[in-house]
């Protein structure tokens, strides 16, 4: 405290070489923000994992059954696992459409006081990345509950998805494929999968009218048999108390599980006759899409990436210079970004309108305070120098700009002009008092009353400054569920805090001189 008045009678006596510093500060401090990266929020680590691999469309019951199972003694045998449940294919409910293609792997993971030594969310993921490793199985390490909320919200399961849309779905998954191929080795990429919309395989019968005519049969006679034989028919219902089961009815697995079974299928005519379903059918293997998407009423087909050690933006950044001049989308054919940069997208627009709003209230709210437009510039000229402790803060840290970083700064703005308007309230009394007591005021003078007001703010600033700081150090350095994000928020506070100091001591009052002594 002793030593804020020499130092601003330093300051005060060479008030323009002090500007030209603050201004090369401000030059250095804004460094960083070009190797900050971007994203919507921060990845928050739920305590668990959900492993989520894509194969190729085609795939049986049974070799997915088998994936489940090997892919589950593979992931229980890490150490930091407690328990893994995996499923495959779709519950009876409309709000689950997924394919035997998705397998969703649930892995409960032991508390962090038992993990080996040294070992984190994220280098866990990479050991079980290299664990698991199946030919045609795509890999996705994710968290459970953020990736079910983007699944509702996008249908992207994944951080970044590419949705290629148009008219053929032949020409769609030839698009997916060049996708697959462009951005496979691109740097950030842990895997990258195009849907094959096209690649379905689907059992036919093909019934042959003339066939069926002559053993007295008609197409819904053989139908009924397909129908029953392999779908099964409910004959009837059991009662157990207060429940009821139906009882369904079909072949054998023996009987129906391959297209060369389904053709020796026994047909009864009305005859009396006993024959084979290939004597009136043809029965084959045709190829047609496994599922049908849409958006904006058009076919869509989409690609679904995994990244990693890279932030949203910089990798979507990368990704579509690649895409740019690579690939050469055939008439009628788009590709739009999805997934969390969508979201970041749309945050990134909402607060392109929610930061300069926010400058413009706190210049007009400033105005009503002062009634001068000077002193509302010098306040809102010095704005930048309280940033810099922020920006610097985020780089050290390694976090990436957020909603949750634009919050903390928008907060930054607020509290560092409160402690501005504060000083100059200050700097204003001191001049008046001081200017109503001399009769001829002079530089030094002027100079003299600057220091006794800024010197009484010293303490209150001081003070607020260090309140701030040592109640969101806990905040920026705590652990626990939702950490993440309340750390981003902290840290422009934190790191703004530190710069404010010399903002509100040093640079404001020299610019506040400066602007005095030209009425002199």
């Amino acid at each position: 405290m002793a030593a804020y008045k020499p130092l601003l009678n330093a300051v005060l006596k060479a008030p323009k070489t002090t500007l030209v510093l603050a201004l090369v500060l401000a030059a250095i401090g804004f460094y960083p923000v070009n190797k900050i990266g971007s994203e919507f929020i921060p990845p928050l680590d739920e305590g668990d994992l959900m492993y989520m691999p894509t194969t190729y469309p085609g795939i049986s019951i049974g070799k997915a059954r088998e994936i489940l199972q090997q892919t589950d003694k593979l992931i229980a045998s890490v150490p930091e696992v407690e328990s893994v449940f995996g499923k495959v294919g779709r519950a009876d409910t409309a709000t689950d459409p997924a394919p035997l293609t998705m397998i969703e792997t649930f892995i409960q993971l032991k508390p962090k006081s038992q993990w080996r030594e040294g070992m984190t969310t994220e280098k866990l993921k990479k050991e079980l990345d290299n664990l698991v490793k199946f030919p045609g199985l795509t890999n996705a390490w994710v968290m459970p509950i953020k990736t079910r909320i983007d699944m509702l919200a996008t249908g992207i399961k994944t951080p970044v998805g590419i949705k290629v849309a148009g008219p053929k779905l032949s020409e769609i998954q030839k698009i997916g494929e060049q996708i697959e191929v462009i951005l496979k080795d691109l740097p950030g990429t842990a895997s990258v999968y195009s849907e094959r919309v096209a690649g379905g395989r689907y059992i036919k019968v093909d019934i042959n009218r003339e066939k069926a005519a002559r053993y007295g049969l008609n197409i819904a006679d053989v139908q009924q048999v397909v129908a029953t034989a392999i779908g099964g028919m409910n004959v009837t219902e059991t009662v157990e108390g207060q429940e009821r089961y139906p009882v369904n009815l079909r072949y054998p697995q023996d009987y129906r599980d391959s297209p060369e079974e389904l053709k020796l299928l026994p047909i009864v005519t009305p005859n009396g006759q006993r024959i084979a379903l290939a004597d009136v059918a043809h029965v084959f293997i045709e190829d047609g899409p496994p599922g049908i998407k849409s958006e904006n009423a058009r076919i869509n087909g989409w690609s679904l990436i995994d990244i990693e050690g890279s932030d949203i933006g910089s990798y979507v950044e990368r990704a579509q210079q690649a895409l740019h001049e690579q690939l050469e989308l055939p008439a009628g054919y788009s590709i739009t970004w999805a997934g969390q940069y969508e979201y970041m997208e749309r945050a990134k627009a909402k607060l392109s309108y929610v930061l300069p709003l926010t400058l413009a209230i706190i210049v007009v709210l400033l105005y009503l305070n002062f009634r001068s437009f000077i002193e509302v510039a010098m306040i809102m000229l010095t704005l930048p120098l309280a940033m810099i402790g922020g920006i610097w803060l985020m780089y050290l840290e390694g976090f990436n700009f957020s909603v949750a970083v634009g919050v903390g700064f928008i907060a930054l703005a607020g509290v560092a002009v409160e402690i501005g308007v504060i000083m100059l309230v200050y700097l204003n009394q001191a001049y008046r008092d001081a200017k109503a007591q001399s009769a001829q005021f002079t530089v030094t003078e002027l100079r003299q009353a600057i220091i006794n007001g800024a010197g009484l703010r010293v303490r209150p600033v001081m003070m607020t400054v260090a309140t701030i700081i040592i109640g969101l150090l806990p905040v920026l350095y705590g652990t626990g569920t939702g950490s993440e994000v309340m750390s981003r928020i902290a840290a422009p506070m934190v790191g703004g805090m530190l710069s404010a100091i010399v903002l509100t001591l040093l640079v404001l009052p020299a610019l506040y001189f400066l602007w005095r002594k030209r009425y002199l």
